[in-house]
């Protein structure tokens, strides 16, 4: 047993600090690296191996401490957390950046007319409903037409939601009417995550002890975990969307743009990912009666539970 590597690493956890900030932005700017999208399925299999094998005790021949994190953090860029299965590429969060990018200057570009801000709320929204299906919390799956429901209404919403903003901002300036994307964005995702998360609302996320021990489904940790995802996906937006309008004007024929809004997704995307811990908490008082009296009879000495929020 002599040089290998202790079993006693605890990969459950991310390798920095979750209670702070800095912590929790030095893990997703692992998690969200554009460069996991081009993993091949060999790399991303290696990696899943690895990370298996040593959550039940096999440590394979010469594997470092450093590798074993690498491993792990290419696992949960892929990998969904709660079941295991491979995410749809574009799904991940790793490839926020490069599709953001595409899509939000593509948005900030053709806004003058009905067909074209449709056109391309419609490619947003149908990329946003991937994504926060991809992401969601819990393992519950949802059937064919429950996904569709939640899709037409998702992308239907949001669509409808940016009309209206460009009619109401059609005799303002033309330097209103460029913050309509952002603002259309911003609504949006107030109904597309959780039309596309309404599961979740419905029968509740699994909560756990501090240990991961499943201790019930809870819908009240359900529309926090939502509330969460929400204000962090307004938030990324706000660099790409709603800053670059006050100077775009001048400079929106100029590659400077292109270059600014593609770093300041790189940065906006794990820094608003930290704005919560993945891992969050919320006191036993706030989850539903039924469920707090079974965790007192099972668990009285539980304060708080846990979940993941998704993304």
């Amino acid at each position: 047993m002599s040089g290998e590597l202790s079993l006693n690493i605890n990969i459950k956890e991310p390798r920095w600090d979750q209670g702070t900030f800095m912590g929790r932005a030095q893990h997703f700017f692992m998690v969200t690296d554009p460069r996991n999208i081009l993993l091949s399925s060999e790399t991303l299999e290696e990696a899943r191996v690895t990370v298996e094998n040593y959550r039940a005790g096999i440590v394979k021949p010469g594997l470092t401490e450093d590798e074993l994190w690498r491993a792990k953090y290419v696992y949960d860029s892929a990998f969904h957390p709660d079941t295991g299965e491979k995410m749809f590429v574009i799904g991940r969060m790793s490839a926020q950046v490069p599709m953001n990018m595409s899509i939000t200057g593509c948005m900030l570009t053709f806004y003058r007319t009905t067909p074209a801000v449709v056109f391309w709320q419609w490619v947003n929204q149908s990329f946003n409903a991937v994504v926060n299906y991809t992401n969601r919390s819990g393992d519950a799956p949802m059937t064919v037409n429950q996904l569709g429901a939640a899709y037409v209404s998702a992308t239907t919403g949001a669509v409808v939601t940016a009309l209206g903003l460009k009619s109401l901002a059609k005799h303002l300036p033309p330097i209103v009417s460029r913050f309509v994307p952002f603002a259309a964005v911003a609504a949006a995702n107030c109904i597309n995550i959780p039309f596309m998360r309404q599961r979740e609302l419905k029968y509740g996320i699994p909560v756990t002890d501090e240990n991961g021990n499943r201790l019930g489904e809870s819908a009240n940790a359900a529309k926090q975990a939502i509330v969460q995802v929400v204000v962090s996906r307004i938030g990324m937006a706000v660099p790409a969307m709603a800053i670059p309008p006050v100077i775009m004007n001048a400079l929106e024929k100029r590659a400077f743009m292109k270059v600014s809004r593609g770093c300041s997704l790189v940065f906006a995307t794990p820094l608003c990912c930290a704005l919560f811990p993945q891992k969050s908490s919320m006191g036993l008082g706030s989850l539903e009666p039924d469920l707090q009296e079974r965790i007192r009879k099972t668990n009285p000495d539980i304060t708080s539970v846990y979940f993941n929020k998704g993304l």
